[in-house]
């Protein structure tokens, strides 16, 4: 006899449940260890990235099993809106999924409809065989899977901005994420997201998609900038990254002991 199996909390639900904001770190290494290391940190939740890194359709399926065993939310974000790569990545069990480059409610609707079976959305059915519904071990997976899936929307330009609270209040958009470096390179500040500017814009969003009543989550590596954005009502933070971890650390170690050792030479001994 068949088991019947039931999925874990979506990060809509995390996001709904919890009474703090959400901390996460970024897998862009594409490495099942460093994601498992990741996973076993406590962090929240980690963002496996499939459009700035090598990762592909199957090293998101071996990441994805890397971190199930650990209380954390895996989100992907997929490299485009592209229908093929939203159908593809879900199917092989991404539950939670972040969409690039939503730059109005149009597109913002666009991705929903590309995450949902018909007549909800376009979504190809192909669950009976798929990772997404466990081999059809997840009871009424057609059915639900517009309740098991969290969609977020991710906000990086100028004009994107401007239509926040529109993309927002698309239904079946369950969070919207910044991301200021696409943002300051659309405002003609490339390179430059600590700029009063662009932080202003970031917390305008983050005003924006509040009062739009869903929970919005931002980018940002230097500490006290994340915790401003908090303190401004980010819901969800990404605050590191598996390949940011490495070479800073790696780093600091190369100026200790490299400096000791050229020290040391210095000194005849």
């Amino acid at each position: 006899m068949p088991i019947h199996l039931e999925p874990a909390p979506s990060f809509r639900d995390r996001l709904v449940a919890t009474e703090r904001p959400l901390v996460g770190a970024w897998i862009c290494s594409g490495s099942p260890i460093a994601a498992e290391i990741v996973a076993g940190s406590g962090l929240d939740w980690t963002l496996i990235d499939g459009e700035h890194s090598p990762i592909g359709l199957e090293s998101t399926l071996a990441l994805l099993q890397a971190v199930a065993p650990y209380p954390i939310t895996p989100v992907v974000r997929v490299p485009s809106a592209d229908p093929t790569w939203i159908k593809q990545v879900l199917d092989v069990g991404a539950q939670n999924l972040l969409v690039p480059m939503v730059n109005s409610a149009a597109d913002a609707a666009a991705a929903v409809a590309a995450t949902r079976y018909p007549p909800r959305g376009i979504r190809g059915v192909g669950s009976a065989l798929a990772r997404a519904g466990q081999f059809n071990r997840i009871e009424d997976y057609l059915q639900r899977a517009h309740e098991i899936t969290s969609l977020t929307v991710q906000i990086e330009t100028d004009a994107a901005v401007q239509n926040a609270r529109a993309i927002a209040e698309v239904d079946g958009v369950d969070a919207v994420f910044i991301g200021p470096s696409d943002l300051a390179a659309s405002m003609g500040l490339l390179g430059q997201q600590e700029h009063p500017d662009v932080i202003a814009a970031v917390e305008h969003t983050i005003a924006t998609v509040r009062d739009a009543g869903k929970p919005v989550g931002v980018n940002a590596f230097a500490p006290a900038t994340a915790r401003r954005y908090l303190d401004a009502g980010a819901s969800f933070v990404l605050v590191a990254a598996d390949v940011s971890i490495l070479a800073r650390a790696t780093e600091k170690l190369a100026a200790e002991w490299i400096a000791d050792a050229d020290t040391t030479q210095r000194a005849g001994y």
